[in-house]
């Protein structure tokens, strides 16, 4: 690849990573995205995302906990089978086109609802322990479908259903993106016993960009902000799994 286009490369992974970052999310969709239309191999795309997101995660996760905004009741019912179900999903040989076209579709209406939704947060209350562990799994079973670390998934779920404010939520989903996306590298490294060459370049527009973005997100912008910003990485997280 031209010095040129690695660099446009790299400037795509730093905005997507100060996108996704903000709303407490890796950016593995997104750089997914990028990496596609720049023609990278599969082979190279997928350990890369998920090696990107780990970075990237641990500094949100970082930033949001420093903030206050992080609760452990929230999150632990959401990883318990998450990991294990990410295994799952990464694991099984299934077309998996049906699968991104209806997760797609869910994203993208997911995105109109949060750019539609003018009513101030009211939070109703953490989920039952069987539920949040139940739907953990599932997103944990999507997550290694779809080759991401689940944010996608969760935050939305949180918010929509109430369960937490939009910085409780990114503070949530980023650490367990974290596990699900460290679950998945590894899961990956086992079957192929390489990681991606030349990835150290990406790592650092990653590192700047989700350094960026998650301190503004846990520090700077309001509960509505995160929420219009939400939908904006929705729609890109949709759109991506709809067309590429």
């Amino acid at each position: 690849m031209e010095i040129s286009v690695f660099l446009l490369l790299a400037l795509g992974i730093f905005i997507i990573a100060v996108l996704y970052s903000s709303v407490g999310h890796a950016g593995a969709s997104g750089y997914i995205a990028v990496m596609s239309l720049f023609s990278l191999s599969p082979e190279f795309i997928k350990p890369a995302a998920l090696t990107l997101n780990i970075f990237v995660a641990t500094i949100a996760f970082w930033q949001f906990y420093r903030a206050g905004h992080f609760r452990w009741t929230l999150f632990w019912p959401f990883v318990v089978l998450s990991i294990p179900m990410a295994f799952l999903g990464g694991y099984l040989n299934l077309p998996t086109r049906v699968f991104h076209v209806l997760i797609g579709v869910i994203l993208l209406f997911s995105a109109v609802r949060f750019i539609l939704d003018v009513k101030p947060e009211s939070p109703k209350g953490e989920p039952s322990r069987p539920v949040g562990v139940t739907s953990g799994g599932a997103l944990g079973f999507l997550a290694g479908l779809t080759g991401t670390g689940g944010g996608i998934f969760l935050t939305p779920l949180l918010l929509i259903m109430r369960w937490a404010k939009a910085k409780n939520a990114a503070a949530v989903s980023s650490l367990f993106i974290l596990f699900n996306s460290a679950s998945g590298l590894a899961g990956n490294v086992a079957a192929t016993f390489a990681l991606p060459v030349f990835i150290m370049p990406l790592v650092i527009a990653a590192v700047a960009g989700g350094s960026i973005g998650s301190w503004m997100g846990s520090r700077k912008m309001n509960h509505r902000a995160i929420k219009q910003l939400l939908a904006v990485v929705l729609l890109i997280a949709g759109l991506k799994l709809l067309f590429f």
